[in-house]
């Protein structure tokens, strides 16, 4: 296929933190909020002249000066995210927040306060940590509009004067759907015969929603989506459809090196993901615009930390209903080294996908930089792709 006009510009993005649209949008006067997790409601990131931005290390090398003060049995990305924090390369952050999501992330932003790594010559500069419901339920929501209120609103309110009233989250939600309505319509593309979308390019599309000042790309995401609308796909084969799931995916390098075994990564069930993180924020007029974004992100949420059995089999049903809509031959189900929620979920949700719905499912686990170490992995995926097209041949199907 012909080459995205915008691809390359994204990729050049995507190699650092700190990129030029960060840059840009610091010249411009906004306040860059870093964050950490996907339970973090993002339109209240970007009230006013705030912008979202969460973190992330990407080719990450050694760890060790992070793991002296975190121990090596911590997950990779957090160690990852230290690691860089101590570096300086998060020295754009004019505030921190983090949910406790998992307490390895938790512990890696308690160091970056402890050790100053952030802030130095801003005394508006803050941290906030922020905790998060486990089930599903109106008192959990009631947790997170207070948590949201006293963790993000306030102190952005009290620190940098962002208008926090019910019109400005309602004008940030629909600057959030805005991209969400983008990159969905971007991803619509994958379900055809003929995708005229590879995954690896629409998840370094997705990916920069997130590390990225939004109102920067927008014009590059519309541009992309125009482009796709005639763009001609490519008249070869995929030797198999696949759906990843799974912890933590911000290097796009994972999901090239699955499309280079032949395969198509037609959909994506992860953090940093459009499942379901560009999803849109429907609101109402008789309910606070506060109380519906904390009851989105609850209700929507896909994350192993929610432990009620209503979401325990839920997410199961979830992927299931994904590979479905998007027609996948088999499902990856992945998670970064020694993330405990994750590793828990995948042992679960892998049995249950084959077992009662009928899906091939590849488990792995996976280093936070795949290039560190990439041949493994890519004997795994591409045993698992054969496979997948041996069962074709045997039930008739064109491989």
């Amino acid at each position: 296929m012909r080459d995205l006009k915008h691809l390359i510009t994204f990729e050049n993005l995507l190699q650092t933190a700190n990129n030029a649209l960060v840059a840009q949008a610091k010249s411009d006067g906004k306040v860059c909020v870093a964050y950490t997790c996907e339970n973090v409601p993002e339109p209240l990131l970007n009230l006013g002249d705030c912008c979202s931005i969460r973190l992330f290390a990407p080719h990450t090398g050694s760890m060790d000066i992070a793991t002296y003060y975190m121990t090596n049995l911590l997950c990779e990305p957090s160690r990852a995210l230290l690691e860089r924090a101590i570096e300086g390369g998060f020295n754009f952050a004019d505030c921190v927040i983090t949910p406790d999501g998992c307490t390895m992330m938790n512990r890696a932003v308690e160091n970056m306060e402890l050790l100053h790594t952030m802030g130095e010559g801003n005394p508006h500069f803050f941290h906030e940590y922020m905790e998060i419901a486990f089930k599903n339920t109106e008192s959990d929501v009631a947790l997170a509009v207070l948590q949201c209120t006293n963790h993000v609103l306030k102190p952005l309110h009290e620190n940098y004067g962002v208008d926090v009233s019910d019109a400005a989250i309602r004008e940030a939600v629909e600057r959030h759907n805005k991209v969400c309505r983008l990159i969905r319509e971007i991803g619509e593309f994958r379900k055809g015969d003929k995708p005229r979308i590879t995954g690896y390019e629409f998840h370094v599309l997705c990916l920069a929603t997130y590390v990225c000042p939004k109102y920067l790309i927008l014009d590059m995401l519309e541009e992309t989506l125009e482009e796709l609308k005639t763009r001609e796909p490519d008249d070869k084969p995929y030797r198999a459809r696949l759906l990843v799931v799974g912890s933590e995916m911000d290097d796009p390098g994972m999901i090239k090196l699955i499309e280079e075994q032949g395969a198509l990564v037609c959909c994506d069930r992860f953090c940093f993901g459009s499942y379901p993180g560009r999803c849109e924020i429907v609101l109402n007029d008789e309910e606070d615009a506060l109380t519906q974004v904390c009851r989105h992100y609850i209700t929507n949420c896909q994350c192993p930390r929610m432990m009620s059995m209503d979401k325990v089999y839920g997410r199961k049903q979830y992927v299931a209903d994904l590979a479905r809509e998007y027609k996948a031959d088999g499902i990856i189900y992945q998670q970064v080294k020694f993330c405990d929620p994750w590793a828990y979920e995948r042992t679960l949700g892998s049995a249950m996908l084959h077992a009662d719905f009928g899906y091939p499912v590849l488990s792995v686990d996976r280093p936070y930089n795949i290039a560190s170490s990439s041949g493994q992995m890519r004997t795994r995926v591409q045993a698992f792709v054969e496979s997948i097209e041996i069962k074709k041949i045997q039930r008739g199907e064109q491989a």
